[in-house]
């Protein structure tokens, strides 16, 4: 069985502690499941890593001839098809209708990025808005010349990045990559180093997130090289979105389990960020002091350092982190720590305030929904119906 596991693995191109941490769970544990040296007896277990194999049966694993289906159901959100649409059928023709002013494009842009930091109800509310947007920054780019089409393909970018980040876990694989693709091309096509290394952020995302984390930290430290040699006279938000590469390369090591390479990356995003005003935050990635604390507690937490992510953690003011889902992401982190340390009680009552707080930010998480599917399985009797309420809520429950 370790052996089947090992290579369907590798054929997938997933690092020992990617996958390892789609079970929540360390890769040494993987590895004496691999290697022979431990026996894998748990049926949740055995589905959890069927599943983040994308194994439809389970005796692909077990070797048995009793066929086990595997749940492999993408997550799924009403706004999907219309955004699809939107994303998919671009026409190949130009249209005739007077484009729209790049200056109203990108004012409409920044105020949907304030909407998703914003809003408890984020990818409905930016869903909604995505289809008109996606039109309109297509007909910009297509059909202004000169300064305004530049312009209009640096907002076009930003209208990929935040449908990238909308989209994120709902999406179909193609759309995710043909997202994070446009965004890219858009920037690079308007010759702006802050627009292309924004996309290149998104694009890390997309590459952490598929198992390709060594692709991952290339693109965004290729970005950062790019950037650097503008930051002297560059405005803050060009800081800011190198700052955020930085953040992405650290968490990117951490689940890597390179525990020097992730703090030496938040320590230069640190130091990014005491080269800013106090106050500052970045408008789509919300880099700024606030979030520098925050990583400090994702990166403890997935070098499995649990004892001092929670240190980290108490010593955080939430209040301070003016995106509501990046508070979410916060405690959901927690909830992983003192998951980590066997203390069910604590995380429970962390994950119902990240519930909360971002009620879709949690359900649309894989991370949270395997922290909330954890708690619903392994509460104390004491906490199973408060368990199971969180559970039905995010959508855990029912999926049974």
């Amino acid at each position: 069985m370790g052996e089947k596991i090992k290579v369907l693995r590798e054929s997938r191109g997933m690092s020992r502690p990617v996958l390892a941490g789609l079970c929540n769970r360390g890769p040494d544990w993987l590895k004496k499941i691999e290697t022979g040296e431990r026996e894998l007896r748990s049926h949740t277990l055995l589905l959890a890593l069927a599943a983040a194999l994308q194994v439809g049966d389970l005796s692909a694993i077990t070797g048995t001839n009793t066929s086990t289906p595997v749940p492999l159901g993408r997550l799924t959100h009403p706004g999907m098809p219309d955004i699809w649409a939107a994303v998919m059928t671009r026409s190949l023709t130009v249209s005739a209708a007077k484009p729209v002013d790049p200056a109203v494009l990108q004012g409409r842009t920044d105020q949907t990025w304030r909407v998703w930091h914003a809003s408890g109800r984020n990818r409905t509310e930016v869903g909604a808005l995505l289809p008109a947007l996606i039109r309109d920054g297509e007909a910009a780019a297509r059909t202004l010349d000169g300064a305004q089409r530049r312009a209009a393909l640096v907002a076009l970018s930003d209208i990929y990045r935040l449908t990238g980040q909308a989209t994120a876990y709902v999406a179909p694989a193609e759309l995710a990559w043909v997202v994070a693709d446009r965004a890219l091309s858009a920037a690079q096509d308007a010759d702006q180093p802050a627009a292309i290394a924004a996309s290149a952020w998104n694009m890390g995302n997309i590459l952490r997130e598929t198992s390709y984390p060594e692709e991952a930290l290339r693109v965004v430290q290729e970005a950062a090289d790019l950037i650097r040699p503008h930051l002297d006279e560059a405005p803050d938000d060009w800081r800011g979105i190198y700052g955020a590469l930085q953040l992405h390369a650290a968490v990117t090591a951490a689940r890597e389990g390179k525990e020097g390479d992730a703090w030496r990356y938040w320590g230069k995003g640190d130091q990014v960020a005491k080269s800013l005003p106090p106050s500052y935050v970045h408008p789509s990635t919300v880099f700024g002091r606030a979030n520098v604390d925050f990583h400090a507690v994702s990166v403890a937490t997935d070098l499995r350092k649990s004892q001092k992510a929670i240190g980290l953690a108490d010593d955080i003011d939430p209040d301070t982190m003016p995106s509501i889902e990046r508070q979410a992401r916060l405690w959901v982190e927690v909830a992983r720590g003192h998951l980590q340390r066997g203390d069910t009680t604590a995380a429970l009552h962390v994950m119902q305030m990240a519930h909360r707080i971002g009620a879709e930010t949690v359900a649309y998480t894989p991370s949270a929904r395997t922290v909330a599917a954890d708690l619903w399985r392994t509460a104390p009797r004491a906490l199973r119906a408060e368990a199971g309420r969180l559970a039905e809520a995010v959508g855990i429950a029912a999926a049974g």
